[in-house]
C-alpha cells in the first residue's frame, strides 16, 4: 500500500471530488474516430503489421478518422523511414479500464500482428484501480494475446497527467502521482519479463496545436508527434 499517496488523497478528497465532477461537467466529450480502423502504407504483402489497442488514444479520440490516429500515423512513420510496406490496425474504447478491455478482447477478432502497442492507464488512474489488480490484468492480457502474438506487448507509458493543464490543481498533481505509480508497474514488468513486455516513454505534449479542442487528447498533429517520437523504438522491437 502506498501510504503517502492514500493519506494525501484522503485529506484532499472533498476538493478532488468537487474538481473531478466539475472537470467532467465542463470538459467537451469528443467522439471516437470514424472510418476504417485499419489500412496499410506501401504495396503488396506487409513486412510488418502494427496493432494498437487500448482506451481513447487507440479509439482515435481527438481526430475525425482513424487514418489520422496513432496506429496509422505510426505505420506511416515507419513506412517513410524504412520504405517497407506497413499494415496497421487499431482497437480502442473511450473511457475503458484495463480489466474491461481484457474482457472485451476475449470476444473480439483481432488480426495477427508483429508489433502490439498498448495505450492505457488514464482511466485506471482516475478510477484508482489497485496496483496489484492492474499488474494482474496486464499478465492476463499477455496470456490472452499469446496465441496470435509471440512478441512483447509494448506498453506506452501512462501519460504524465500532472502536465494536463486543463485539470485544476491539486487534482492534476494527485492524478499525475497516481499515473506515475501505474507506469512504474509497466517499467517493472518490462525489466522483469522482457520477453512479454516492453516500455515506451510517452512524449510530453505541451504545444496547444498538438491537442484537440478538449485540451486533453492529441490532435492529428499530436498523434503524428507521438508516432515520430516512438517510431525508432518500434522499429528496433
Amino acid at each position: 500500500m502506498h501510504l503517502p499517496f492514500w493519506l494525501t488523497t484522503a485529506l484532499l478528497f472533498p476538493v478532488l471530488l468537487y474538481q473531478g465532477k466539475r472537470a467532467r461537467r465542463t470538459t467537451p466529450r469528443l467522439p471516437e474516430a470514424g472510418g476504417a480502423p485499419c489500412g496499410q502504407y506501401g504495396e503488396g504483402a506487409p513486412a510488418r503489421r502494427v496493432l494498437v489497442i487500448g482506451e481513447s488514444t487507440a479509439a482515435g479520440v481527438g481526430v475525425e478518422t482513424h487514418d489520422q490516429g496513432l496506429a496509422s500515423q505510426l505505420a506511416r512513420e515507419i513506412h517513410g523511414r524504412t520504405g517497407q510496406t506497413i499494415a496497421w490496425h487499431t482497437f480502442g474504447v473511450n473511457g475503458i479500464r484495463l480489466g474491461a478491455l481484457v474482457r472485451k478482447l476475449e470476444t473480439t477478432e483481432l488480426p495477427e500482428a508483429d508489433v502490439v502497442l498498448l495505450s492505457m492507464g488514464v482511466n485506471d488512474t482516475t478510477g484508482f484501480t489497485p496496483r496489484f489488480r492492474f499488474r494482474r490484468q496486464l499478465r492476463a492480457l499477455r496470456q490472452l494475446l499469446a496465441p496470435r502474438y509471440s512478441g512483447p506487448i509494448l506498453l506506452l507509458s501512462v501519460p504524465p497527467m500532472h502536465r494536463f493543464t486543463a485539470l485544476p490543481s491539486p487534482l492534476r498533481y494527485v492524478m499525475g502521482w497516481r499515473a506515475m505509480q501505474l507506469d512504474k508497474i509497466y517499467q517493472q514488468l518490462a525489466r522483469d519479463a522482457a520477453a512479454d513486455f516492453g516500455h515506451l516513454n510517452y512524449p510530453t505534449v505541451t504545444d496547444p496545436d498538438l491537442l484537440a479542442s478538449d485540451g486533453y487528447h492529441p490532435s492529428p498533429k499530436g498523434y503524428a508527434f507521438i508516432a515520430d517520437a516512438i517510431a525508432s523504438s518500434i522499429q528496433a522491437s
